[in-house]
């Protein structure tokens, strides 16, 4: 009796000690689960900060401005065709003491958010019902591509006959541009969702609009942001085009308009300086708007890792 009430509590004694490593082994596994899906909240130290974003394009605009002063000072080409980064800094410079320059980039500016925006409000539901309407999709999915390809400078000439020389032409071109990107980007968005997403979505009750807001915009954000964004770059594009056409006194100077005015006075040092006005434009969207919006997107879904 005695030998099996000591076997039952050596295998009782036995159990507990392998339950407890069970016990343990969660316990390792979810701290460890809970260590990976912990987020780093450091800030990075300033001088590292500096060192890694703002270094490297200031030293790539430092190489570029070294290699156009030596072009500038072997003559690659004439002086008066390729002028010195000092030229055009003050060509620059004139503009500004005029007063008008930023007048300039605040109407190229101005038509720009307009358009995209109106881009975005008729981009964003026609690629939602090209994605989901099967039959939409196989009618003008190919003609949103293939729009998406034509250049936007295509476009002046035909909008020139239909609005003239006015501000619905420089708009009609910027839609015409930059809305299939915008619609292309939410498709592929779109595609890339999870099914079993959409059927908890259904399940829940997130159905029709509700089940758009709450289920298929958040979860093809990704692909629709790439989307903003190429529409975005579009946009620009597109405007610079149609105001390098477009040009009468009562549409007002934008960066188009200047940049042609410097080509009508064979002043490469002014048309230098008006790429670069629209280049930092460019750019300064992108850093200030987007590229926040991306690091936001991604650090919600965790995929944005801290070193």
């Amino acid at each position: 009796m005695a030998s099996t009430e000591t076997g039952t509590s050596a295998k009782a004694a036995k159990s507990a000690k392998t339950d407890a490593g069970r016990t343990g082994a969660l316990g390792g596994l979810e701290a460890g689960l809970d260590a990976l899906e912990t987020r780093v909240t450091e800030r990075p130290p300033l001088g590292r900060t500096l060192r890694e974003k703002a270094l490297p394009p200031v030293i790539a605009i430092a190489l570029v401005l070294i290699l156009w002063q030596l072009a500038y000072h072997f003559k690659v080409k004439e002086h008066y065709l390729l002028p010195s980064p000092a030229d055009v800094a003050r060509a620059l410079q004139t503009q500004w003491l005029k007063g008008t320059l930023l007048g300039y980039v605040w109407t190229s500016l101005s038509r720009g958010i307009l358009g995209f925006l109106a881009s975005v409000a008729i981009g964003t539901p026609l690629g939602l019902i090209v994605a989901r309407i099967k039959p939409v999709r196989a009618a003008i999915g190919p003609i949103l591509s293939g729009l998406q390809s034509l250049p936007s400078v295509a476009w002046v000439p035909a909008s020139i006959i239909w609005f003239g020389l006015s501000n619905g032409t420089i708009y009609a071109v910027v839609l015409l541009g930059a809305v299939p990107s915008i619609a292309n980007g939410l498709v592929a968005g779109v595609d890339q969702i999870p099914p079993l997403f959409l059927r908890a979505g259904r399940t829940i009750g997130a159905t029709g609009l509700h089940g758009v807001r709450h289920v298929l915009l958040p979860a093809a954000l990704p692909g629709y942001l790439a989307g903003l964004k190429q529409g975005w770059a579009f946009s620009w594009r597109s405007l610079m085009a149609a105001e390098l056409i477009v040009n009468s006194p009562d549409l007002g100077t934008g960066l188009g308009q200047f940049l042609e005015q410097g080509r009508e006075q064979s002043d490469m040092g002014w048309v230098l300086a008006a790429i670069l006005l629209i280049l930092i434009v460019g750019i300064g969207i992108e850093l200030l708007v987007f590229a926040p919006l991306e690091r936001w997107v991604l650090r919600n879904r965790g995929l944005l890792v801290r070193s």
